[in-house]
C-alpha cells in the first residue's frame, strides 16, 4: 500500500519520469502504417463532415501529420482526440461528441469492446513479427503435431496470423486460428456481427461450434469444447493476455513475444491468481458500504450494468454510491474513507485492477454478483465482461429473492466473525445514524444501516465546528492586499 495518499511539493518536482519516446514514422511510410487510404475512402463512402481521430500516447508523435493527410485528401475536418476520458484502449465516444464529431477513427491497442453512438473505424498498428521465427518457436513449444491448439493474437499482430497459418496448418491439422471481428453495427472495420444474428451464425455452423470472446471468434469442431484445447498467443504480455488466461483458466497457454522474438510457456499460477480475485471477494462480503465507479461511457450496456449493480448490492442490504471519476489512482478513491469497497465498470482490459496499493480493494461486477447474490457460486467460470452478466448473457444468473433467503449464519472468512444482516432493502426509510430494531420472520433482529452518513457521524473530525460562545471576540484589523504572488506590504516590514 502506498505510504501516502497525497504527493509531497517537493517529491513531485525531484520525481523522474520515464517515458518511451517514439520517434515520427517517416513520409513515405505514414500510409502504410495508419492505412490513410482506406481511412480516406471510409470518410468519403460516407460523405463525414467531422472525424475524430483518437491515439494512444505513444502514436500522438505522428498524429498531426496523419491528420493533415486526410484533409488532403478529404473534405473532412479532422479533430485529433489525445489524452483520452478512461483507458486509450476503449472508444472515447464522449471526447467524440464534445467536437459534434459524425464518425471516429481509432487507432492502435483496442479491448474491442462495442460502441453504440457513432460509427467507428479501427486502425490497428502492422507492427513487425518475424513469421519464421514465430513458426519454429511454435514447434518447439508443441512437438505433438496433433494436439488441438487455437492461435490468438494481440490486434496489431493480426495481419501476420494468415502467413503463421500458411506456414503451420501442413504439419498441424488441428491448428485453429482466430479472427479479430468487432461486434456491433457501427464497426466498419474487419468483420462484423450484431447481437441478434448469433442464433443465425451457429446454425450456419453445422459441423461445428462458433466460440466469440474479446472481439476473437473461431470455430471448434463439434464434440470438443474450448477446455480440450491448448492456446498459443502472439502478443507481449499485458491485460490482453492476462483477460485470455482469466477467462479459460482450465487451458494451457504459451506465447510468442515480437519483440524479443522469444517463445515462452506462460507460467503464471492461474490458480493464485483465483485465489486473490476470492479474497477481494469475501472482502465484498464484509462490506456494507459500496463504492461503483464508472469506468467508461462508451462501452454499450454500461448503463444497464450499473442499475443492475445496485439492484444486487441493495438486495444484499448494502448501501451503494455512484462516483465518476475518469482515470483512477490511489489519491482519488483514499478521499472516500467511508467506501468499504469498490467496484469498477469498465472494459474488459481495465476492469482486473492490480488494487493493492489501493486504501479499499476496487473489484469487478463479477466479484460483486458472487457476493452479492446467492444463487451464482464461485466455479472455475471467471467473468471479465461485465455484459455477459446481463439478461440474455452468456453467465447471466438471476437475483435471489428477498423471500429466498434461508436464515443461515454467514462467517467471514477474514475475521472470523458472524457478518451482520443489512436490511436496508426492506426498509422503505433510512434511519439518519446508527442502528435500528426491525421486525423480520416475527423475531427482532438488530440490522446495522450502515451509510456513508453513519460513518460520517461516527469520525472524531466532521467538519468545520461553530463553538459558539467558546471564541473571543477580536476587534477587525486590516488585512493585506493585492494578489498572493506579491503583496503590497511585502518587504516593508522589519
Amino acid at each position: 500500500m502506498a505510504d501516502a495518499f497525497s504527493s509531497s511539493s517537493e517529491t513531485v518536482i525531484q520525481r523522474v519520469v520515464g517515458v518511451a519516446v517514439k520517434t515520427s514514422t517517416p513520409a513515405d511510410e505514414l500510409e502504410k502504417f495508419y492505412q490513410i487510404k482506406k481511412t480516406c475512402d471510409f470518410i468519403s463512402e460516407h460523405q463525414f463532415e467531422k472525424v475524430a481521430l483518437q491515439f494512444p500516447d505513444e502514436l500522438l508523435v505522428d498524429s498531426v501529420a496523419v491528420a493533415e493527410e486526410i484533409e488532403r485528401n478529404t473534405n473532412a475536418k479532422s479533430y485529433i482526440l489525445g489524452d483520452t476520458s478512461y483507458g486509450s484502449c476503449c472508444v472515447d465516444e464522449v471526447a467524440a461528441e464534445h467536437v459534434g464529431a459524425d464518425c471516429i477513427v481509432h487507432y492502435g491497442s483496442a479491448c474491442l469492446s462495442p460502441s453504440r453512438r457513432l460509427p467507428l473505424l479501427y486502425i490497428f498498428e502492422q507492427r513487425a513479427v518475424d513469421v519464421e521465427k514465430c513458426a519454429s518457436s511454435f514447434r518447439e513449444l508443441y512437438p505433438d503435431r496433433h494436439s488441438h491448439i487455437i492461435i490468438l493474437c494481440d490486434v496489431n499482430y493480426a495481419h501476420a496470423i494468415n502467413g503463421l497459418l500458411a506456414l503451420l496448418s501442413p504439419e498441424y491439422p488441428n491448428l485453429v486460428a482466430s479472427e479479430i471481428v468487432v461486434e456491433g453495427e457501427q464497426c466498419y472495420s474487419h468483420g462484423r456481427i450484431k447481437r441478434q444474428d448469433d442464433d443465425a451464425r451457429l446454425s450456419e455452423q453445422d459441423d461445428g461450434q462458433v466460440i466469440y470472446q474479446f472481439g476473437r471468434q473461431f470455430t471448434l469442431k463439434s464434440g470438443l469444447s474450448v477446455t480440450d484445447c491448448s492456446m498459443f498467443y502472439v502478443g507481449q504480455e499485458g491485460a490482453t493476455l492476462r483477460n485470455f488466461m482469466m477467462t479459460w483458466n482450465r487451458c494451457s497457454f504459451c506465447s510468442f513475444d515480437p519483440v524479443t522474438a522469444k517463445g515462452r510457456v506462460e507460467s503464471i499460477s492461474i490458480n493464485r491468481a483465483l485465489m486473490k480475485r476470492y479474497y477481494a471477494i469475501e472482502r465484498a462480503k464484509d462490506a456494507n458500504v459500496v463504492g461503483i465507479l464508472v469506468g467508461t461511457l462508451g462501452v454499450a450496456d454500461y448503463l444497464s450494468i450499473i442499475e443492475q449493480l445496485k439492484e444486487t448490492i441493495k438486495r444484499a442490504g448494502k448501501k451503494s454510491y455512484m462516483f465518476a471519476m475518469g482515470k483512477l489512482n490511489v489519491p482519488k478513491l483514499a478521499n472516500f474513507l467511508e467506501i468499504d469497497i469498490f467496484v469498477l465498470i469498465a472494459c474488459p482490459e481495465s476492469s482486473l485492477l492490480d488494487s493493492s496499493e489501493f486504501f479499499k480493494p476496487v473489484v469487478t461486477p463479477f466479484e460483486m454478483e458472487v457476493a452479492c447474490n446467492r444463487k451464482r457460486e464461485w466455479s472455475e467460470e471467471y467473468v471479465t465482461d461485465f455484459r455477459h452478466l446481463l439478461p440474455g448473457g452468456q453467465s447471466h444468473v438471476p437475483l435471489a429473492d428477498q423471500q429466498d433467503k434461508e436464515d443461515e449464519t454467514d462467517v467471514s472468512l477474514i475475521t472470523g466473525a458472524v457478518r451482520s444482516h443489512n436490511l436496508l432493502s426492506s426498509e422503505p426509510t433510512e434511519p439518519a445514524y446508527g442502528s435500528s430494531v426491525v421486525l423480520r420472520n416475527q423475531t427482532l433482529t438488530v440490522a446495522n444501516t450502515n451509510s456513508a452518513a453513519s460513518f460520517l457521524a461516527g469520525r472524531s473530525w466532521i467538519g468545520l465546528e461553530q463553538k459558539l460562545g467558546e471564541t473571543p471576540v477580536v476587534k477587525a484589523v486590516e488585512g493585506r492586499r493585492g494578489i498572493a504572488i506579491a503583496y503590497e506590504e511585502e518587504g516593508t516590514l522589519s
